[in-house]
């Protein structure tokens, strides 16, 4: 890990390794976007921790120059609280996918919401299995057919904003992988608010939803101000199709920051619990 002073740029933030992703994968552009966000906040990459999980999204760490862990499926969050609790002064980041943060990792998901850590949360939503070829997710519609679900899935698709808002999350925001300029935005506007932050990114998977390609004609810029009103942002999380963007819920919540009044080591706990 390189050094880091407040003149760095977006390059700065990026690794030699090369990633693996499909071509034309949304990733891409979401990992140039991460960089040229954490560039506009000019943050050391050594004050930076980013915590994965399973999947193509969760290879990000790899190619993000800052501290990083690539840990077990849907449990990105908790690791990601573990490391705030202990380490508050450092800027923690998780990123991850549909299928990694809202199936495996739901219950997770609903309770880092609920405690409201100040931590960033990015998911990559494709509404697909990506890595394990194909697979409705918990985003996928339940009349999209596959081979694997030739007759959709006829299950009600998980609404991650409104369980979001639900469960108490203190920002609550959706972008596109295509629109680099207003995403970058939605992403300092995360890192910089006080809380749990919350962004779903639409991420064309190209080679398993090829028809996601038209996300780039369909969807929206919000026209409205973030309100701090659960009500007014219920309505308009439900009244949104999944194609709009921006910030749908932005409110100072109390956050949560255990205080350690003393340091132990692993010695002694175990010395604790000696009979």
């Amino acid at each position: 890990m390189r050094k880091s002073v407040n003149n760095l740029k977006a390059k700065a933030y990026l690794t030699d390794t090369h990633p693996v992703w499909c071509p034309g994968c949304g990733h891409f552009l979401i990992l140039h976007t991460l960089a040229k966000a954490l560039a506009w906040l000019k943050i050391p990459n050594e004050d930076i921790a980013l915590i994965s999980g399973i999947g193509c999204s969760s290879r990000i760490p790899a190619y993000v120059d800052v501290y990083g862990f690539h840990s077990i499926h849907g449990r990105a969050l908790p690791l990601a609280q573990g490391l705030k609790a202990v380490r508050p002064d450092l800027h923690v980041i998780v990123a991850g996918g549909d299928g990694d943060g809202y199936s495996i990792g739901g219950n997770h998901f609903l309770h880092a919401c609920r405690r409201n850590m100040d931590i960033t949360y990015i998911v990559m939503d494709n509404e697909v299995y990506g890595m394990t070829k194909g697979q409705p997710s918990p985003t996928s519609k339940p009349d999209w057919e596959s081979k694997l679900a030739p007759h959709g899935t006829g299950i009600a698709t998980f609404n991650p904003l409104g369980i979001a808002l639900a469960s108490g999350a203190s920002f609550i925001a959706r972008g596109f992988s295509g629109d680099q300029e207003n995403l970058t935005k939605l992403i300092v506007d995360a890192m910089e608010h006080k809380g749990f932050s919350f962004i779903e990114i639409k991420s064309p998977c190209i080679t398993f939803r090829p028809e996601e390609k038209e996300w780039s004609k369909t969807i929206r810029r919000m026209n409205t101000l973030p309100t701090d009103d659960p009500i007014e942002a219920v309505k308009t999380i439900h009244a949104s199709d999944g194609l709009d963007t921006g910030i749908f819920y932005q409110a100072e919540l109390p956050v949560y920051q255990p205080e350690f009044t003393e340091e132990k080591t692993l010695f002694d706990f175990e010395k604790e619990f000696e009979v």
